[in-house]
C-alpha cells in the first residue's frame, strides 16, 4: 500500500499549535505586527509586490521554490502545514508530485506558503526551520539557517522588499 503525500492532523493538532504558541509567541491580529516573535535567523519579506503579478508568474515561482526547499531539507521524513482555523497537515514533501501535476498516488500540496486570509505556517517538525505567512500584513517571514540559505538569494529576486531580520525593522 503506497504512503499518502500529506494527512490531516487530528488529535496531534492541539498540542502542535500549543506548541507553537509557546515558542514563537504567536499573536493573531489584523493590526499588530508582527504576529509572532521572529527567531534569529530569519528574513520577512513583504508579499506586497504579488498584487501586481499578471498570470501569477512571481507567485508561482515564489510557491516552487519554497516547496523545492522544503523537499530538500525533509527528505523522506515530514514538515507540519498549518492552516489558522483550519485543517492543517503533517506532509511528506517527497512524495509529492512535480508543482501543478497531480499524478495518482502523488497528490500537490495541501497549502501554499503565500497567506491566502489566514496564516499559513510551514515549519520543521523540530521547529528549527520554517515559514509564517501573515495574511494582513502581507508578509512572509522565513526563518532557520538551513532553509534560508537555500532560498534567501531567489526570494530577494521575486519579492525584493525585505522588511525585517532576526525580528529587526530593516531601514531604507
Amino acid at each position: 500500500m503506497a504512503m499518502r503525500a500529506y494527512r490531516e492532523l487530528t488529535g496531534d493538532e492541539k498540542a502542535v499549535w500549543d506548541r507553537f504558541d509557546a515558542v514563537f509567541d504567536f499573536r493573531p491580529s489584523m493590526h499588530r505586527y508582527p504576529a509572532i516573535t521572529e527567531p534569529t535567523p530569519s528574513v520577512t519579506w513583504s508579499l506586497n509586490g504579488l498584487e501586481d503579478d499578471p498570470g501569477y508568474a512571481r507567485l508561482d515561482r515564489l510557491v516552487e521554490v519554497m516547496h523545492a526547499a522544503f523537499t530538500a531539507l525533509a527528505g523522506a521524513g515530514s514538515i507540519l502545514c498549518l492552516d489558522w482555523q483550519h485543517p492543517s497537515y503533517r506532509v511528506w514533501p517527497s512524495l509529492i508530485g512535480p508543482e501543478n501535476i497531480d499524478p495518482p498516488g502523488q497528490p500537490g500540496w495541501p497549502l501554499s506558503p503565500y497567506p491566502d486570509g489566514d496564516y499559513y505556517i510551514y515549519l520543521a517538525e523540530d521547529f528549527r526551520f520554517g515559514t509564517f505567512g501573515h495574511p494582513w500584513e502581507l508578509s512572509l517571514c522565513v526563518f532557520g539557517g538551513d532553509l534560508l540559505d537555500l532560498v534567501e538569494a531567489d526570494l530577494h529576486d521575486i519579492l525584493s522588499k525585505v522588511m525585517r531580520r532576526d525580528g529587526r525593522q530593516v531601514t531604507v
